[in-house]
């Protein structure tokens, strides 16, 4: 039986982990070494594995109930501090010590915002390993020229090596969600230069992913599109799904008049 407090919440996206085979395939390639981030570790089947492995575990859990659970199955360890707080607004900058990689089967409603955010913002992690909906982490991981490339891909892409590492059923989860998830693997790449101005670029370029990459670009930028563009080996009527990610980076800077 399912203590009450334990019970999985709907509106907080909650699928909790249940089988431990997929906890250890999450946890892959972690060691003594490590101090791990995990976000949303509910009950704590993912957390264990972790703690038998890093060196020590910062868990964040937003949902008060589930607490009790979790200090019950981390009995046995002394090297996992829970944290209590929204993930997406969490200080992780205060996090001590700082953790190097994320690993997490993250909750369905933060899993989109938080990855970028962390991306974006927390550089000290060098390695995000986490589960999401198999939708997402195809989106995350989208070649060019698909119908899931788009402005999540590209950001993401830049900032890290992204691939769909395992494919996840819906019968290790408890409630089972209704779709399969998947595990998502990155590797920080080196900061993008002028990351705010690519990323501004990027979100212009596929405001109407109909349209020609030029005609979404703010006015100032229109007139130098087509040469920038034919610099890069596309043509004048290019869309934005065409391009690479780092080429985005390129025409920022040739249309900044800061190519080198």
């Amino acid at each position: 039986m399912r203590r009450p407090e334990s019970r999985p919440k709907k509106r907080l996206g909650q699928h909790f982990l249940v089988d431990p085979n997929t906890a250890r395939i999450v946890a892959r390639g972690v060691g003594e070494d490590d101090v791990v981030l995990e976000v949303g570790p509910g009950r704590g089947a993912l957390t264990t594995v972790l703690a038998e492995r890093a060196g020590l575990v910062h868990a964040v859990e937003l949902d008060p109930d589930v607490i009790p659970a979790l200090r019950r199955a981390l009995g046995p360890y002394q090297n996992v501090l829970i944290h209590e707080g929204d993930a997406l607004a969490f200080d992780y900058g205060a996090l001590d010590p700082q953790p190097n990689k994320l690993v997490a089967n993250l909750p369905y409603n933060v899993a989109s915002p938080l990855v970028l955010r962390l991306l974006e913002e927390e550089k000290f992690l060098t390695g995000l390993r986490f589960m999401v909906q198999l939708e997402v982490a195809r989106r995350m991981a989208a070649e060019r020229g698909t119908k899931d490339y788009g402005t999540y891909a590209i950001l993401a892409q830049l900032l890290a090596e992204v691939r769909v590492a395992h494919k996840v059923s819906p019968l290790v989860f408890d409630p089972p969600p209704r779709v399969w998830s998947a595990v998502v693997a990155m590797e920080r790449r080196r900061f993008p230069k002028d990351y705010g101005r690519v990323k501004d670029l990027v979100l212009a370029a596929f405001k109407s992913r109909r349209k020609r990459l030029a005609n979404n670009l703010p006015e100032p930028l229109r007139a130098g599109a087509p040469d920038a563009l034919r610099s890069l080996g596309y043509g004048p009527d290019a869309r934005a799904e065409e391009l690479r990610p780092e080429d985005f980076v390129t025409l920022s800077r040739l249309l900044s008049g800061s190519a080198v």
